[in-house]
C-alpha cells in the first residue's frame, strides 16, 4: 500500500503542446506508452487537438474540474460531451479522437488498460471503502478527505496498491470519510484470466 499526493508528481508536456500530465502510476512499474499493462494519470487540457489514439486499450476518462471538453471520432461513432464533474465515460483507445474545449483550462482523470490483459472499474465513493480489495487499484480523494489509521488524506492525496495478498487486505485499515460530503475515486483493476 502506497501513498500518493498529486501536488509531488511533476506535470510533463505534451509533445503538441496543448496539455500536461501528471502519472500517479503505471503497471508494470516504469513500463513505456507501448508496454504498460495499466496505467492511471491526470491530465490538464489547455487548447483544442487531437487525443492520442492508442490500439489495443480501453480508455476511461473523467473530468476533474473546468468546463470540459467535447469528444469527436467520426469514424469510431464517438460524440461525447465531457462536462459533468466526476461521470467516468468509457471508450476505446482505437479510436482517434479530435477534442474541443468547452471553455478554459480543464482536468481529467484518465485510466488505460491494455485489452485481454487487465480490466478497470472506476467509481465514486462517499462512504467507508476498504483499499486492497482488488488485484490492484488506487483511490484518490475529490473532495473534503478521509481516515485512512492515523493518516488524512486530503483532495489530490490518495493510495495505490498492487499485488496484495489475502491477509494483507484484511489488515488494511480502511478509509473513513471525514464529512458528509466527501469523495474520492476508487480504481480497481483486474488482471485477465489466462
Amino acid at each position: 500500500m502506497h501513498r500518493f499526493d498529486l501536488n509531488e508528481i511533476t506535470p510533463r508536456p505534451w509533445k503538441n503542446g496543448g496539455g500536461s500530465t501528471r502519472e500517479i502510476a503505471c503497471w508494470p512499474q516504469g513500463a513505456d506508452m507501448d508496454s504498460f499493462g495499466w496505467r492511471v494519470s491526470i491530465a490538464t487540457v489547455a487548447q483544442a487537438g487531437p487525443f492520442s489514439a492508442f490500439p489495443g486499450i480501453d480508455r476511461q476518462i473523467m473530468l476533474l474540474d473546468g468546463d470540459g471538453v467535447q469528444l469527436i471520432g467520426a469514424a469510431a461513432g464517438i460524440h461525447h460531451t465531457l462536462q459533468q464533474q466526476w461521470q467516468p465515460y468509457a471508450f476505446s483507445g482505437d479510436a482517434a479522437l479530435e477534442c474541443s474545449m468547452l471553455g478554459g483550462t480543464c482536468t481529467d482523470f484518465n485510466v488505460m488498460t491494455r485489452r485481454g490483459q487487465w480490466s478497470a472499474e472506476v467509481l465514486i465513493q462517499g462512504t467507508e471503502i476498504q483499499p486492497g480489495h482488488s488485484a490492484a487499484g488506487l483511490c484518490m480523494v475529490l473532495q473534503g478527505s478521509f481516515l485512512h489509521g492515523d493518516a488524512l488524506l486530503h483532495t489530490g492525496q490518495g493510495l495505490l496498491w498492487w499485488d496484495m495478498g489475502d491477509e494483507q487486505t484484511r489488515n488494511t485499515a480502511p478509509l473513513l470519510p471525514r464529512d458528509a460530503d466527501s469523495r474520492l475515486v476508487l480504481v480497481s483493476l483486474t488482471q485477465a484470466t489466462r
